[in-house]
């Protein structure tokens, strides 16, 4: 059990850190996006979510060069005795990239679907801008960001090329579920593997489930049939 005890509760270490980050970076980035009305904000958008679609690889590879020992952000670290590479840290920055933008994408959704004129109603009430959002904008869109943070929480638990590229594969230490997977069938052994998948797709059905029944579109479909009745 412990073969298996040991890379979930590492992963779920890992997933929980990186998916804390992604909310708060993407919930902050997803409303500037959705309030700032300009030609630019669509490209900015485009490169925000560019670790949606470029290979994991290509991510562990930008993470190395920014973070490893010769990168400038991974010297300024080192000056302060930090080093991500090769540690569990390490992973949680790659998930936190992989993760990141679908917490965008559904906190923007979200946010978009607010009706503003409530905003601004609250701002003639004397409410400052931070009380408008934690106050009107955040609660109102809270269903729609929910839903991106178990997505995110899901694609952080799975995540595989950026974390091992970063992080490498070391029993006990950075050796996630999904790596543990590739190691478990690069020895053949194939029942750890069984016992791994099993245990992975259990537990991202189940995230994914969370995420259906907290998304908007689900909730007003429930609040109309709710209100026909």
């Amino acid at each position: 059990m412990g073969e298996l005890a040991v890379p979930l509760l590492l992963s779920l270490k890992v997933a929980g850190w990186a998916t804390a980050f992604a909310a708060v970076l993407g919930v902050a980035s997803a409303f500037a996006l959705s309030r700032w009305h300009s030609r630019w904000s669509d490209l900015v958008d485009s490169v925000l979510t560019l670790p949606m679609v470029l290979p994991p690889t290509v991510i562990g590879y930008y993470l190395l060069v920014l973070l490893g020992r010769n990168g400038w952000l991974g010297q300024f670290l080192a000056e302060w005795g930090i080093a991500l590479v090769f540690t569990w840290q390490g992973a949680v920055a790659a998930a936190t990239v992989v993760a990141y933008p679908l917490v965008l994408k559904g906190a923007r959704a979200a946010f978009e679907s607010v009706d503003t004129s409530l905003e601004g109603a609250a701002r003639v009430l004397g409410l400052s801008e931070a009380a408008v959002f934690f106050r009107v904008s955040l609660p109102l869109a809270m269903r729609g960001i929910l839903a991106g943070v178990l997505l995110a929480f899901a694609r952080a638990l799975g995540e595989f090329g950026a974390t091992l590229m970063i992080a490498g594969s070391i029993p006990g230490r950075t050796q996630t579920l999904s790596i543990a997977i590739y190691e478990a069938v690069q020895a053949g052994n194939d029942s750890l593997a069984n016992m791994l998948v099993v245990t992975t797709s259990l537990t991202c059905v189940l995230v994914l489930w969370m995420a259906g029944r907290l998304s908007p579109d689900r909730g007003s479909v429930a609040g109309s049939r709710s209100g026909a009745r």
